[in-house]
């Protein structure tokens, strides 16, 4: 069992949120600085690839661990999370300039939302639900500035389309599954029960609408300074 103390409730910006924030800010900058003497194609692939090897494992290890016993509400990989992890993964490995666009995107907006309003209903550090939580998403919001920062790979507007019309893709299957099976993957139907962003974006279905202009317009900003540089 888990001490008294270590069974308090996760507070966002109590001391473990803190913490949690300047372990992101070391890593970020590890990420950029290793990535930047890793220039040379052979480096870089050979970080990558057990960059992305040890975060598909982490994300496997993790996933099984909550899913036993399984669950229809918690054991779907639908949560865009897993969908950001398996693809920064592979875009760590591959270098592939879809999975890449991918990563950039949805990690660097969703998955960073998650830092500043975690939607973490969970006993504080060092439960396990408090770390698998943050394990995912400090490691893809690293991978996604190692990729960009480190060793130099940038956005297009191909990838822009290509990560809009993937997102559309997810959203709307997602909803039909959480419609059918009466879940809530992703918050598509509805809002988390913690405080989060959407709370000052609408009520559901209209926060959706809001959610869906915010993300194309900040997506489009994301693009614009590297293709005008180019």
């Amino acid at each position: 069992m888990y001490p008294l103390e270590a069974r308090r409730e996760f507070s966002a910006y109590g001391l473990s949120h803190w913490i949690v924030l300047a372990v992101f800010a070391v890593g970020a900058v590890l990420a950029v600085h290793i990535g930047r003497t890793h220039r040379n194609a052979g480096a870089a692939r050979r970080f990558g690839q057990a960059f992305g090897a040890t975060t598909l494992a982490l994300y496997l290890a993790i996933y099984l661990f909550i899913s036993i016993p399984p669950t229809i509400d918690r054991s779907v990989p639908l949560r865009l999370t897993d969908l950001a992890t398996l693809v920064a993964a592979y875009a760590l490995w591959s270098h592939r300039r879809w999975a890449y666009a991918l990563t950039y995107y949805w990690c660097l907006t969703l998955s960073t939302q998650a830092l500043i309003s975690p939607a973490l209903e969970s006993p504080d550090f060092p439960h396990y639900e408090f770390l698998a939580f943050w394990a995912i998403h400090l490691t893809v919001v690293w991978a996604a500035i190692y990729l960009t920062w480190g060793i130099g790979m940038h956005p297009d507007w191909r990838s822009y389309r290509i990560t809009v019309v993937a997102t559309a893709v997810w959203a709307g299957i997602t909803y039909t599954f959480n419609s059918l099976a009466h879940t809530n993957y992703g918050f598509v139907n509805g809002k988390p029960s913690t405080p989060s962003l959407l709370d000052v974006l609408g009520p559901w279905p209209w926060y959706l609408a809001t959610v869906t202009v915010l993300l194309i317009t900040v997506w489009a900003l994301m693009t614009w300074p590297w293709t005008r540089a180019r």
